[in-house]
């Protein structure tokens, strides 16, 4: 009988774990319906271990991250070009393009960051849009519409923000 009663109780908790699990899943793919790139949303959020017991406003904190580090990826990039040399002509827009992804990670990331902490999602969505408009800035300083040498990173930083931008949407 004691040996039926914890197989109950396992039983029990199993099923209490997968039901927890499915409806985290359902959250992070119904906020990613809600995004321009629900690919990307899913990808993101997925890999990161904190999604699948976060609300929305730590999915919005996972995405901001995720914006960061693809905006650190680009300025790496363009220090790639700058070094390799490559691009003499785009050295004005190769600065720009640094300037530009520097204020993305220094002020738009912590604008989104303190303002999602703080319960201010606007804010936090305001830091997104400027996020997505220093990209195309970089894209537009470098040869612009896929011509640039920058254009798949400056692209991902693009995506990332407006679905970063979108999910913090959720929160308004």
């Amino acid at each position: 009988m004691k040996n039926l009663v914890t197989l109950i109780m396992l039983i029990m908790i199993l099923h209490a774990n997968a039901t927890s699990h499915q409806k985290d899943q359902a959250l992070i793919e119904n906020t990613c319906k809600n995004t321009p790139n629900y690919n990307l949303c899913i990808s993101v959020l997925r890999r990161s271990p904190g999604s699948a017991t976060a609300d929305v406003r730590g999915l919005s904190l996972i995405m901001v991250g995720a914006v960061k580090d693809k905006t650190k990826q680009a300025i790496s990039a363009v220090n790639n070009v700058i070094k390799n040399r490559r691009h003499p002509d785009l050295s004005e827009g190769l600065q720009k393009c640094i300037e530009v992804y520097k204020t993305v990670v220094k002020y738009d990331v912590a604008e989104a960051v303190e303002a999602l902490t703080k319960g201010d999602p606007k804010f936090a969505e305001n830091g997104m849009a400027d996020a997505a408009l220093e990209a195309d800035t970089c894209e537009r300083s470098t040869g612009g519409l896929d011509k640039s040498p920058l254009t798949a990173v400056n692209r991902a930083v693009f995506d990332y923000a407006n679905v970063g931008r979108a999910i913090i949407r959720n929160l308004l």
